[in-house]
C-alpha cells in the first residue's frame, strides 16, 4: 500500500498522439480506492481529441488556466478558475484553451450508478456557492451536488486554517486535491507531507487530520462519495 497521499511531481504522464492533453490518474484501485479516480489533466493551447464517457460520470474542477468544455460536439462551457462540471456516463467531450497559458483540470470518475439526468445545468461557480463552517475554524462550498443531477457523488471546496483538527473518520469514500497550502496528513503513527499539487485518498472510517502548518489558508478540492455533508463525522452518523 503506498499510503494515502500522492505529490504532483511523482505521477505518471500520458498523452495520447496527437492530443494537446497530458493526463495522469494520481489515485485508482492500484491505490487503495475501489470507486473513485482522481485524475490531472494539463491541456497545452490548442482543441484536445474527445474523450468518451463509458457507464461513468466524472466531475471536473478548473485549477488554473482558461478554456472552453465542448459537450457532445456542440454545447460549449466557460472554465476558468473555481468552476466546476459534471458530465454523465455517454457524453463526449474536448477541451479547447486558447492559450498561452496551460489548462489545468482535476476531475474525479465513479461509475455511473443512478440513471443520469439529462435536464439539468452543468456547471457550477465557487464564487456563487455560500460559504458553511464545518470543524473549528474551517470553511466549504458546495459545488456539484444533485442540483446538477449527481446523486451519487458529492463535490466540495474546502478551506483550512493553520492548525490541525482532531483526528476524526467519516462514513464516506474521499478524494482531495491540494490547491494550496503545505502540512501533513496524519494517519495513526504516519505523517505525509502535503502541498499544492497533492492527491489524497481517505477510505471511509479512517481516522485522519489534515494540519495546516502554513500562515495562510489550505484550499483544496474534493469528492466524496456517498453523496451528503463534507462537514459529518462517522461517530454523528452512529449516534
Amino acid at each position: 500500500m503506498p499510503g494515502h497521499a500522492v505529490a504532483e511531481r511523482d505521477l505518471e504522464w500520458n498523452r495520447a498522439q496527437g492530443d494537446i492533453a497530458e493526463r495522469s490518474v494520481a489515485i485508482d484501485a492500484a491505490f487503495g480506492s475501489k470507486l473513485l479516480e482522481l485524475h490531472v489533466a494539463r491541456y497545452d493551447s490548442g482543441r484536445s481529441l474527445a474523450r468518451t464517457l463509458e457507464g461513468l460520470q466524472e466531475i471536473i474542477y478548473a485549477a488554473a488556466g482558461r478554456g472552453t468544455l465542448i459537450v457532445d460536439g456542440s454545447e460549449r462551457c466557460e472554465l476558468e478558475p473555481g468552476t466546476a462540471a459534471y458530465l454523465v456516463a455517454g457524453e463526449s467531450y474536448e477541451v479547447e484553451n486558447p492559450g498561452p497559458d496551460e489548462l489545468l483540470l482535476i476531475s474525479v470518475t465513479a461509475l455511473q450508478a443512478s440513471p443520469p439526468r439529462r435536464d439539468r445545468h452543468r456547471l457550477v461557480r465557487y464564487d456563487d456557492q455560500p460559504a458553511l463552517p464545518a470543524s473549528g475554524d474551517r470553511e466549504f462550498r458546495y459545488l456539484v451536488t444533485d442540483e446538477v443531477g449527481c446523486t451519487d457523488l458529492t463535490q466540495f471546496f474546502g478551506i483550512i486554517a493553520p492548525g490541525r483538527a482532531p483526528a476524526h473518520s467519516h462514513v464516506y469514500d474521499e478524494v482531495i486535491y491540494v490547491l494550496e497550502g503545505e502540512g501533513m496528513l496524519h494517519i495513526d503513527d504516519a505523517h505525509e507531507p502535503v502541498s499544492a499539487g497533492t492527491c489524497i485518498h481517505l477510505p471511509p472510517l479512517l481516522e485522519h487530520s489534515l494540519e495546516n502548518s502554513g500562515d495562510s489558508p489550505m484550499r483544496i478540492v474534493a469528492v466524496f462519495h456517498p453523496a451528503g455533508d463534507p462537514a459529518s463525522r462517522a461517530y454523528e452518523a452512529n449516534e
